[in-house]
């Protein structure tokens, strides 16, 4: 199984996994015209789509994909994802054909309401949930949402590969280094990323390993991450808390 991460738009990545057979999954086809080239290049034949919400640049190519190729669609139930398809829940186990994957649902509601992930092992197609060393804008969801989440995510095997929809791992590192200015593994992790991008690479897919070691959004229980919350809101002692005053505090900040 190969995984390739598609560009699209100005930051999005669509993710392909394709198998020996020359069946194609992709994930989150915000537009069809760089999955239609991507088929092309590998020889592949779109079989499957994972939907992980319902925001334009995740859905935007999904009614024509699905006018084009005979694909087994999955998403959320959202009335806001139109098209036919499997709408997942929690926890449920999906047995797929082609490509031939076992794929557990994880709703990770905060970015949306009805947001959900997906475990193939070793990846997890998160969507907009978790970025790396980052998360999603809380547009329809509250701090007990992010908590739940990241609790979520915390509790996959350590070697689980992050595959996120964006590339905002530069923005998001200057805002974790400025709540933990001494972790020295966000500072190795920021190198890393910067020679990633300077040759045009995906920062992606990123060990969960790595991400606990550096992610504030992950590190609500850190000494360093608690003192950083607590001095910007004194209510900041509950993880929940604390998860709200990191949100508020990265949608303010300015690099």
């Amino acid at each position: 199984m190969q995984l390739r991460a598609i560009p699209a738009f100005a930051d999005n990545y669509i993710w392909m996994l394709g198998d020996d057979l020359g069946n194609a999954l992709v994930v989150d086809p915000g537009a069809a015209e760089p999955v239609e080239a991507a088929l092309q290049a590998h020889g592949l034949r779109l079989r499957t789509i994972l939907i992980t919400h319902h925001h334009a640049d995740h859905v935007g190519g999904l009614q024509a994909l699905i006018e084009r190729h005979r694909a087994d669609v999955f998403l959320p139930d959202d009335a806001r994802i139109g098209g036919s398809g499997h709408r997942v829940r929690h926890g449920e186990t999906l047995a797929l054909t082609a490509p031939a994957l076992r794929v557990v649902v994880v709703a990770v509601p905060g970015h949306t309401r009805s947001h959900v992930a997906y475990h193939l092992k070793p990846w997890l197609f998160c969507g907009d949930a978790l970025f790396r060393l980052g998360c999603g804008r809380l547009f329809e969801g509250s701090p007990a949402d992010l908590l739940l989440s990241m609790r979520r995510i915390a509790a996959l095997p350590p070697e689980t590969l992050v595959c996120c929809a964006h590339e905002y791992t530069l923005a998001n590192a200057a805002f974790a280094l400025s709540v933990e200015p001494d972790n020295d593994a966000l500072h190795t992790r920021l190198k890393q990323v910067q020679s990633l991008r300077a040759r045009g690479l995906p920062s992606l897919p990123v060990t969960l390993a790595e991400e606990l070691a550096g992610n504030p959004f992950l590190r609500w229980d850190a000494p360093a991450v608690r003192a950083w919350c607590a001095a910007r809101d004194n209510a900041a002692i509950t993880p929940e808390a604390c998860l709200g005053a990191l949100r508020a505090g990265k949608d303010a900040f300015r690099a």
